[in-house]
């Protein structure tokens, strides 16, 4: 198995229902904060990381999503119709695109400030004790994030579920488990639950600020962040 993944899966084929008439006409990954489509945001991490191979999932006004990448002939397009089919249906489909494992996956609905998210994932990726490495940022410097947080965190960076640090929506996988889960359209959550028995889930704590940008009042706070990044 590669040491360092090589592909990124980026997720932009929600419906984007929390974001109410925002995106009755238009997809989530291209609504704009601070005059930068979300999905432009994600892509800037991108093509700062090394990166041989993006896949942008679609679903939901997909065909505006593959207009606003045409110029990009380095990124393959994953349409997944008639049916969503979730974070692991989307990814399993894409798998022959990516032609990677382990990949990086990475929502785009959200914005960074500090440290490339990608890259900090590649410094501590260790294939030898984890199938799964997650980024995650604490409380304070998570800006529209709803709830008391994901994961618990020990000191070897090995995660159990719990309340505490936020997952980001970017992490690095291994993907082989993805062909045991019968389902077609299924979340991620199934594979960690796998590797979270086998004690193979680690975390690694974001050194800059995140914002969710799911929901029309997180445009404004993530606005806000990358005006007054918060200090780490």
């Amino acid at each position: 198995m590669p040491h360092k993944p090589s592909a990124l899966m980026m997720f932009a084929a929600g419906l984007g229902t929390r974001m109410g008439k925002l995106t009755a006409n238009c997809p989530k990954p291209l609504i704009k904060v601070g005059g930068v489509c979300l999905i432009d945001h994600a892509l800037a991490q991108a093509d700062t990381a090394d990166i041989d191979r993006i896949v942008v999932n679609t679903h939901y006004h997909g065909s505006q999503i593959a207009d606003h990448l045409l110029k990009r002939a380095d990124i393959g397009l994953s349409d997944e119709q008639p049916d969503i089919l979730d974070t692991g249906g989307g990814l399993r489909q894409a798998l022959p695109m990516l032609r990677s494992d382990p990949v990086f996956t990475m929502n785009t609905d959200a914005v960074w400030t500090g440290d490339n998210p990608l890259r900090q994932l590649s410094a501590a990726w260790d294939p030898d004790k984890m199938d799964a490495l997650l980024l995650l940022v604490p409380q304070d410097r998570a800006r529209g994030h709803q709830g008391r947080g994901d994961f618990l965190r020990d000191g070897t960076g090995r995660l159990t579920r719990g309340p505490g640090l936020i997952y980001t929506g970017v992490q690095i996988l291994r993907t082989d488990g993805l062909a045991a889960i019968p389902e077609r359209a299924f979340s991620l959550n199934l594979l960690w639950d796998a590797m979270l028995v086998d004690e193979r889930i680690f975390g690694i704590v974001h050194n800059g600020g995140w914002a969710d940008v799911g929901h029309p009042g997180g445009i404004a706070l993530a606005e806000d962040m990358l005006a007054d990044p918060p200090r780490v």
